[in-house]
């Protein structure tokens, strides 16, 4: 009943900041890690899920959900992944349909090659900018957000 529930003026502060300085953000990693290691930022994040899962390996489509991409994007950054030997897949055991990504000695390495550089740019560009209480409210109102689009 009634049209929208328009932004108040902080609200739509908050929007457009928050546009901004992700895009800002995204663009500032993206091109610290195809400049040092030659990765891009979606690769890099591929590496780390796949690095922090049992084995080193995790099925495709559980994959893109942690990287919040489509299957088709997935697969190829997983393609271009497996191309430079970061990456090999395999068929799911259990389920011929079902393929794994798993992670090669190779993409170990270029994960630890990448990790300091990437780590000081999040850092440079995004922590180091605000004190503690604003780190923690970031991660908690980002965290509500997260929690809300994913279904929880």
């Amino acid at each position: 009943m009634g049209g929208p529930r328009w932004l108040d003026d902080e609200e739509v502060a908050a929007w457009s900041t928050f546009l901004e300085a992700s895009n800002l953000l995204a663009r500032e990693v993206e091109q610290q890690l195809r400049e040092q290691v030659g990765l891009s930022h979606p690769q890099y994040e591929i590496l780390v899920r796949l690095s922090a899962a049992p084995g080193g390996e995790l099925r495709m489509t559980e994959l893109a959900q942690q990287v919040v991409t489509s299957k088709s994007g997935l697969t190829y950054q997983v393609t271009q992944l497996e191309k430079a030997g970061l990456v090999r897949r395999r068929t799911c055991e259990s389920d011929d349909r079902g393929v794994h990504a798993l992670l090669t000695e190779e993409g170990r390495e270029k994960l630890r090659a990448a990790a300091p550089g990437h780590v000081e740019a999040v850092r440079a560009n995004l922590i180091d900018l605000l004190d503690r209480d604003q780190v923690r409210a970031l991660a908690t109102g980002l965290g509500a957000v997260t929690r809300h689009l994913r279904g929880a």
